[in-house]
Parts: structure tokens; sequence; C-alpha cells
């Protein structure tokens, strides 16, 4: 029998479901991806079909070990990372969705948020959490499904039903509905887990009107989850890992010491830095989550989340047709020699960190009649950079210190022209490694951690290589303009948004 020296790594995403294989030594063997389709029942309302996912992650792990010649025996386990905060409600017997699953991005319960931050809830909620209340975490919505109709909140009363964010959804499916668990990263952006005693919390819920009986178990990030059901992949495979894919991309990014930063740059951009092992709280409108937990002990960070990175290349594409696919971007923005004015603030489903602003919508400003086509591919690019710097200023503030330099990956990472402008934009270093693809090798790299694939910390370390470092090189006082010009477009959008209400 060969020897079980592979790991299957499941990423799965808000565009898109993937599978890679990686070897013992962290490269990818194989891989397989699908779409996802995005639903959006109304204004600043996204939904996924829980269901496709689970369809499309199956899928794609087969095709993943299909096509590697590796073989199923090869296999050591099963490793999953996930968007998070998307919310799953399904029946307990039959494993099947209730409706469909709220994304992370949706709004619809800005109102309620706003009623609990004005009733001053917010200090007892960032206390325990680490977090602000706002929509995108789980709590408010998995609230409002459970008020959808009477019978869902006697059901979960009663144990019937199930909440989870997607890496829970999938391990009870693979594991045929024995396990009802989640990992203490994908706990910790519910509003529900108190990240100190890492623990779900009674005053939380109460305030969420959330049954505890509907709460799945926390585990670790290396733990023995569950197996996966034979039939599913032909070889009952231990799922040994999960992590929210932030926080998986921040292990696949080897950042185990504090003061190391990574940045994501997929449909939003996410940045974590790693405070050690208290969890500090932010003075400037950062969370505080819980990066990983190993053997029952939690490494904390500081994470600034961006909506909206890679999603306003998706819309330049899809939305208004200003380009044809995504590659090219770097060339365009070449095209325009500056930014000839023109900011794109990308808050198509409200403002981020630092600003948690629900409300707010995307604006394009300094617009002229020789603004073409280049300039405008160009701001949406810049909109990345600037958005990262903002988070970069609040997370340095509340550290004490800068990091010495910025780890990226994601798919907006391949760009050399946004790494470069990131780089000049941060006045920092930007590091990007021979693997882009690291939410999916944290997760591997967890799940082989469990099982000896990977023997230890320092393995994951030695495993992680850079591909190409991009050193700032622009003008300070360029790079001064640039971003005075971007808090004065970001101010706008705020008072545009005053005068619709």
């Amino acid at each position: 029998m060969a020897a079980k020296r592979y790991v299957l790594a499941i990423d799965q995403g808000t565009t898109s479901s993937r599978a890679i294989l990686f070897d013992a030594a962290g490269r990818p063997v194989s891989s397989a991806r699908r779409e996802l389709r995005q639903i959006y029942p109304a204004d600043g309302w996204v939904e996924h079909d829980a269901e496709e996912i689970w369809r499309d992650t199956l899928s794609v792990c087969r095709e993943a070990v299909a096509s590697s010649h590796v073989g199923i025996d090869a296999v050591a386990a099963i490793g999953i990372a996930n968007q998070r905060e998307t919310t799953v409600l399904w029946e307990r017997a039959t494993g099947r969705p209730v409706m469909n699953a709220i994304v992370w991005q949706d709004r619809r319960t800005a109102e309620v948020c706003r009623r609990l931050w004005e009733d001053g809830c917010e200090p007892m909620v960032q206390e325990k959490t680490g977090l602000l209340i706002d929509p995108y975490f789980s709590a408010s919505k998995l609230a409002w499904m459970l008020d959808r109709a009477p019978e869902l909140r006697d059901r979960a009363e009663k144990g019937e039903l199930a909440f989870g964010t997607v890496d829970s959804f999938l391990l009870y499916r693979f594991t045929d509905g024995r396990v009802h668990a989640t990992d203490a990263t994908n706990a910790s952006r519910t509003l529900l887990f108190d990240i100190t005693t890492q623990d779900w919390d009674d005053d939380l819920l109460r305030l969420f009107r959330i049954p505890r009986a509907i709460l799945p178990e926390v585990r670790d990030n290396a733990a023995l989850f569950g197996v996966a059901e034979v039939s599913l992949l032909g070889a009952a495979l231990p799922i040994t890992g999960m992590a929210g894919d932030q926080q998986a991309a921040t292990f696949g990014q080897a950042c185990f010491k504090p003061g190391m930063i990574k940045s994501t740059y997929g449909t939003g951009c996410f940045a974590l830095l790693n405070i050690g092992e208290r969890p500090a709280r932010s003075r400037h409108r950062m969370l505080t989550t819980t990066a990983y937990r190993l053997d029952g002990k939690p490494t904390y960070a500081f994470e600034g989340a961006i909506f909206v990175a890679g999603a306003a290349i998706k819309w330049l594409r899809d939305g208004i047709g200003l380009i044809d696919s995504a590659s090219r971007t770097a060339s365009l923005a070449v095209e325009a020699p500056d930014n000839h004015g023109v900011y794109l603030v990308p808050a198509f489903t409200g403002l981020g960190a630092p600003h948690w602003d629900p409300d707010a919508r995307g604006a394009i400003f300094g617009l002229t009649l020789d603004t073409g086509r280049a300039h405008i591919v160009r701001a949406a690019l810049e909109s990345v950079a600037f958005q990262t710097r903002d988070l970069m200023e609040a997370m340095a503030a509340d550290a004490g210190a800068a990091p010495s330099a910025l780890r990226v990956d994601g798919g907006m990472a391949v760009n050399d022209w946004v790494c470069q402008f990131l780089a000049d934009m941060l006045d920092l270093p930007v590091e990007r490694p021979q693997v882009t693809e690291t939410t999916a090798l944290g997760a591997a790299f967890l799940a082989g951690l469990h099982e000896g694939v990977y023997p230890g910390l320092e393995a994951v370390s030695r495993a992680w290589s850079l591909e190409r470092r991009f050193e700032p090189g622009m003008d300070p006082a360029d790079r001064e303009r640039l971003f005075a010009g971007w808090r004065q477009a970001v101010r706008r959008v705020g008072r545009l948004n005053d005068g619709m209400e």
C-alpha cells in the first residue's frame, strides 16, 4: 500500500468550491474547481444554495483525486477551509437545508444590528467576542432565519434543526449526520462565542435569541472531526483539519510569530496580524479573533475585513462589461500613467473595517470627459491597496508597531501591478509565496499536522517559500497625495449616503 503522504484540502469560498491535493512538502499535486452561483433576492441580500455547495464540494474532491494518479489509498486526511460567517440552517434528520444560506456579505439585518448598537450592547459583545455588532457576522443572520416561520424556532428549540457555518455543514454531510461540530476559528466569527473562555456564551445567546440546542461542538483546528463515508470518495478518510478561510490562509502563510501579518485578496480582502496568546482589544475598530487553536491553546489575531476586493474586478467584468477577463486588468493599469484623479470606492455591500458602515454604497469620483476605461480599471485595483492601508494603519496603532513585511495571497496576488502598488502605498515590502492558494494549503497543513504528514509548526514554516518580494519605490509625496484623495472619496460616500436617508 502506498504511504499516506498526501492531504486533500477543500477551499469552499464565496465564488467557487475548490479541492487541491497536496504532498508532504506542501506542493499542490492536482486540483479541481467549480464556480458557485450567487443569489441576490433583494438589495443588499446575498445567498447561496447550500445543497449546491455540498454537491460541488463532493464533485471537486472526486475530480482532484482522480486527476492526480496518486490513488485514494495514499491520501492521509481531509482538511476543510470555508467562507466564514455564511450561515446554514438544516434538518438534523435529513441534512437538508431549510432555506438558502445567508452569505457573509449579506446586509439584511443592518437595522437589527443598529438597534442593538443603539441599545448599548456593543461593549459587552466586543469584550466577549472581539467583534463588533454588524450584519457581517452569523448571529443576526441566524436569528433572521429562525424568525421566518414560527415552526422553525419551535423545531430549533426541540433540537430538530442544526446551525453551522459552511465547514460544519460539510462535515455533517461527509459524516452522514454523525458529527455536528465546528472549529474554534469559525465559532469565533458568529458573535455567539467567547474567545477568552473558548465556549458558546449564554449572554450572547440570549441577546440574539439563539437556542443552544442548534449549536455545534467546538474543537481545535487540528483534531479528528469525523470520518468521511466510504461511499463518497472510495475510502473512509479522516477529516482532521478545519478553519475559516482567512485563518487557514494565515496558517498557510506560516504566520506563527507575533507581529507577522498576511493579507488575502479574494472576493474581499482580509488582513490578519498575529498578536500571540492573549486576546488584546482593538482601539481602532479592528476585530480580535482566534487565529488558530492547537492542543487547546488559542493564538489570537487582529483582523481587518474589507468586503470588496476581487469582487470589484468581477463587477467590472460581469456587471458593466468593462473588461472581458480579470487578467486584463494589469495591462490596462499600465496603460494609464496615473489614476487621473479617479477613485472607486467599492462599497457595494457597505464598508468594512475600520469604517463599519453597512449602509454605504459604491461610487466613482473624479470622472471627466477624458476619463477612459483604463483609469476606472486602475481605480478599482488601487482601491484594494488604499483599503489595505486603512487596515494596516489601524493595526499598527493597536499593536504599537508596524510589521516588517506583508505576506499576500489569493487570486489578486498573482497580479504584479497590484503587489507593487501595495508595496508603494504601504511603504512596506510585500512577499508573495510560491503557493498562492494558501487557504487550501493551510487546511492541508492543519489536517496533516494531526496525521503526522507535517510533524510540527517548524516543518510548516520550512514548507513556506518565497516566490517574489516587492519593494516600495514610490515618492513619499506622491504616496500621501494619492491616499489623501482616497480618504476624501470615502468621506464623500458617507455624505452621499446621509443625503439619501
